[in-house]
């Protein structure tokens, strides 16, 4: 799809959407049954209320999963009439079961974590807008080459170096995310743009740039 232009996008407040895997992943480690026993721990540091946590967070994900490729709108509609229920449920039920805990078991710190008043609104935001994903997954696995190769990176050996590596990851993350390939895509803006009148820059954009069978030469 091709991405919005800025002029139609309304101004309005920045907001966290924060990700239930990031969640999911603190009750997850405390309910691993295989994962403690290979570690030498005893069943009894198998938490009951972090496995009951992870399957409640599990229903989540798989309405998710029921709502791949549907639109902003469709998704809100699902997410308000089947996730909220389960959402509110869950956020009752560990406050009644953190209500019965020590501060310092680790439960009750991985409850307090979803829970505090600076992370919930944020674990929330998805049911109050369709465009919000469940988590960050995607943008994560997207800056996975960035991170595995950040030593390579040294070469931009200055403040100046690292603005043109900054404006490199824009292009090239631009074009993947319209579905094109970076590759052709600058080979053939740098072939033209030093012909193109300004007025005409925008037909490189990424979501206006379409790739030339017999590309003509550009009048001046």
């Amino acid at each position: 799809m091709p991405m919005p232009a800025i002029t139609d996008r309304k101004p309005g407040p920045v907001l966290p959407a924060l990700c239930w895997s990031h969640a999911r992943r603190k009750f997850f480690e405390l309910a691993d049954v295989e994962g403690n026993i290979r570690k030498g721990k005893s069943p009894k540091d198998i938490s009951p209320i972090a496995l009951e946590t992870v399957k409640r967070i599990d229903a989540l994900f798989e309405i998710e999963r029921g709502l791949t490729g549907q639109g902003p709108a469709a998704r809100l509609e699902a997410r308000q009439r089947l996730s909220a229920p389960l959402v509110e449920n869950l956020e009752r039920w560990l406050r009644g079961e953190w209500a019965k805990l020590s501060k310092h078991v680790k439960v009750a710190k991985a409850i307090d974590y979803l829970l505090s008043p600076a992370h919930w609104p944020g674990f929330t935001r998805f049911l109050e807008d369709g465009q919000v994903c469940l988590t960050n997954n995607a943008a994560e696995r997207s800056l996975r080459g960035v991170a595995l190769g950040r030593k390579s990176w040294l070469f931009a050996g200055s403040e100046r170096g690292g603005q043109r590596a900054a404006a490199m990851y824009t292009l090239i993350g631009t074009a993947k995310l319209n579905d094109i390939d970076p590759q052709a895509w600058l080979a053939d803006i740098i072939a033209r743009i030093s012909n193109l009148p300004v007025s005409r820059l925008p037909e490189l954009l990424p979501w206006n740039w379409k790739q030339p069978v017999d590309r003509p030469a550009e009048a001046a």
